[in-house]
């Protein structure tokens, strides 16, 4: 599939298994608890680990510690358009650190003290805070950005909305930054990845919409991307002809999937345009005369 060296590495059982410090007690009644109640994936013992694990260990193996940045592939993924420029390249030379694609409400009964946790965090270190923070992105909650219908329902000021991390390309050193990891080891020491079932696409997003400078993340907006049960793909017709783009997916269910979710009533992607980076097109280059 490549031409390129490739590395296939063991992740370390300290770095998978969950913390010395967790309760095996409170978390084996934490997973009876999350069956009973229907909390996507939180029988499963280790997707909690796999969280755990993408939250605050993957930039620490020792195979990545002389990369700076990381393109996050996952099994049963489709790319719907050609990839015609190095988007690494696009983020380093604009000065960004993240790159997305899909922006969604998370399952509120998978991070039901997450927020306050957060809270307590930005209470407690508020010199982490990056000035030019997008906080208002997680915040905010008017319903004119939806079609006026209203948001997904949420009991903390958190609107629950993040960055679909099973797609994200970013910076290394922004998560091996000092401020990162205060705010990791902080949900850590907490229990949530596993008293709970917090997933590492809320936490991943939180710590960059609180950490980081806003303008800092981009929106790929030209990469189609198929992950079960979410479709993005460019509105552009220019692009889609250009890009070679195949904007249709099947589902579990073998029914054909045309709509972006980027114009789902409860995407959060126009939020960020509001809120966060704004709407822009960075990658200015001319797909018709692109190899």
């Amino acid at each position: 599939m490549t031409s390129s060296q490739t590395f296939y590495e063991l992740i370390p059982a300290e770095d998978w298994d969950k913390p010395s410090f967790i309760d095996d007690e409170k978390f084996e009644a934490s997973i009876s608890r999350s069956i009973l109640d229907g909390v996507i994936y939180g029988g499963a013992k280790s997707y909690r680990n796999m969280c755990h694990f993408n939250s605050g260990y993957f930039y620490r193996q020792k195979r990545l510690l002389n990369y700076d940045w990381y393109f996050r592939v996952e099994p049963d993924v489709e790319y719907m358009c050609d990839f015609q420029y190095d988007p690494f390249e696009l983020l380093r030379i604009n000065n960004k650190i993240y790159g997305f694609v899909i922006a969604i409400p998370e399952y509120e009964n998978t991070i039901p003290t997450l927020w306050q946790t957060v809270e307590q965090f930005m209470e407690e270190n508020p010199e982490l805070i990056h000035a030019n923070n997008s906080l208002d992105f997680i915040t905010s909650n008017d319903t004119s950005l939806n079609h006026w219908q209203p948001l997904v329902p949420s009991s903390s000021k958190y609107n629950l909305c993040h960055f679909w991390s099973n797609f994200e390309i970013g910076n290394l050193n922004f998560f091996r930054s000092e401020a990162y990891g205060k705010y990791f080891d902080f949900l850590d020491k907490s229990g949530g990845f596993y008293y709970e079932r917090w997933g590492d696409a809320p936490v991943h997003s939180i710590g960059l919409n609180i950490l980081a400078d806003k303008n800092s993340i981009h929106h790929f907006e030209d990469i189609g991307y198929y992950h079960a049960p979410y479709l993005a793909c460019p509105t552009s017709r220019d692009v889609i002809a250009s890009k070679r783009c195949v904007c249709k997916a099947y589902g579990y269910d073998g029914d054909k999937i045309t709509k972006p979710v980027d114009v789902n009533i409860h995407s959060c992607l126009s939020r960020w345009w509001k809120y966060g980076a704004g709407k822009s097109f960075l990658n200015d280059i001319d797909y018709n005369n692109s190899i």
